[in-house]
């Protein structure tokens, strides 16, 4: 009988709430995924949307106003840069991503 104070401060010390208390569940730190991005979207796409050929145009005017840009439009601006890497560099490639993050998904 002696123990059993011990045995009672036992299960004060494990009980069911503390046994089974879980941490809050951490906050989504990772960011929404682009609707839009140079590696994924199709040039046709881009182009279809208001919102994307204002990007582009921002860019590449010279590039997208060329008549014969239907034959490209469906590759993305990283496949045409193998063809057009003068004007599709890294850099401005990035800097239309950047951009076109910031479009929402057309519904």
């Amino acid at each position: 009988m002696r123990y059993v104070k011990y045995f009672a401060a036992a299960l004060v010390a494990v009980s069911p709430v503390a046994a089974f208390a879980q941490a809050a569940p951490a906050a989504a730190t990772a960011p929404a995924t682009p609707a839009y991005t140079t590696g994924e979207t199709d040039l046709g796409t881009l182009l279809d949307n208001p919102d994307t050929k204002a990007v582009l145009n921002k860019y590449i005017a010279a590039m997208i106003s060329n008549e014969q840009i239907d034959m490209a439009r469906g590759m993305t601006l990283k496949t045409l840069q193998q063809y057009s890497a003068e004007t599709l560099t890294d850099d401005v490639l990035a800097k239309i991503d950047a951009d076109l993050a910031k479009v929402p998904a057309k519904k």
